[in-house]
């Protein structure tokens, strides 16, 4: 399922034994477009750390009660490896992280998520030698800093990033919330992760390539409608591109 990952903000977090803090944030890899860490607002129980967890952790959220459940205990949480709220996440930490649940490293193989493209926890777990696997550090940004960000086009800019459209099973982001107000009051339109050019975070600019009138003529996006698959079609045959959907179909994601 598709949804806005501003609807999930403010979610509680169930832990298997208790109440773990609040959904505050998210951060995802700029590489592949993937939520890697949701940022638990933890309400003073662990001051002066941020708390990341993982999707592989994540169950179905129930919206009815606006409910992450977590599959981990308060302890483990709290024994993890710590992080300051000031600093970065670097990939030394992740490696201590992802070595301390056993989960495998999404960045140790060809898939979304290592050698699959669902976080599941039932995959084979964490290697002792992703240790000696180095990348650089991790292009992980905030869902919070890159709100706001200006979208611009092959012929200026068309507004700016309000929202992400996550896949709450692959945690793919598929879409940019994007609101036009500044040309047309009221609008707000998605645009695909896939047609994204590059992004100047010096500038805090996201290209694309398209134009501003054929985005103007695109379907309109509203908070309240569902991102249903006949729309996703819709999108992407009046910007005469195929959809995700299609490589999956032709190239299955293992796991």
């Amino acid at each position: 399922m598709l949804c806005q990952t501003k609807n999930l903000e403010g979610y509680k977090l169930g832990a298997r034994d208790g109440n773990i803090g609040e959904v505050r944030e998210f951060y995802f890899d700029d590489h592949s477009w993937t939520i890697r860490y949701l940022v638990a607002d933890t309400g003073g129980w662990l001051t002066g750390r941020q708390v990341l967890i993982s999707p592989y952790a994540l169950d179905q959220a129930i919206s009815d009660l606006k409910v992450i459940p977590v599959a981990l205990t308060r302890k483990q949480i709290e024994d993890g490896p710590s992080l300051d709220t000031d600093k970065p996440v670097s990939r030394h930490y992740e490696m201590e992280y992802y070595a301390y649940y056993g989960w495998p490293a999404y960045w140790d193989g060809p898939g979304m998520w290592g050698a699959g493209g669902y976080p599941r926890r039932g995959d084979a777990g964490w290697s002792e030698t992703t240790r000696r696997i180095q990348k650089g550090d991790p292009h992980l940004r905030s869902t919070k800093d890159v709100s706001g960000h200006t979208i611009q086009a092959v012929d200026g800019e068309i507004g700016h990033v309000e929202d992400f459209v996550v896949d709450d099973e692959t945690w793919a982001i598929r879409y940019l919330v994007v609101d036009t107000r500044n040309w047309w009051p009221g609008k707000k339109v998605l645009i695909a992760t896939r047609w994204i050019q590059r992004i100047s975070w010096e500038e805090s600019k996201v290209f694309i390539n398209l134009t501003r009138e054929k985005i103007m003529q695109g379907p309109e996006f509203t908070d309240q409608a569902l991102i249903t698959r006949d729309y996703e079609t819709k999108l992407h045959r009046h910007h005469n591109r195929d959809g995700y959907w299609a490589d999956e179909l032709t190239h299955p994601i293992a796991g």
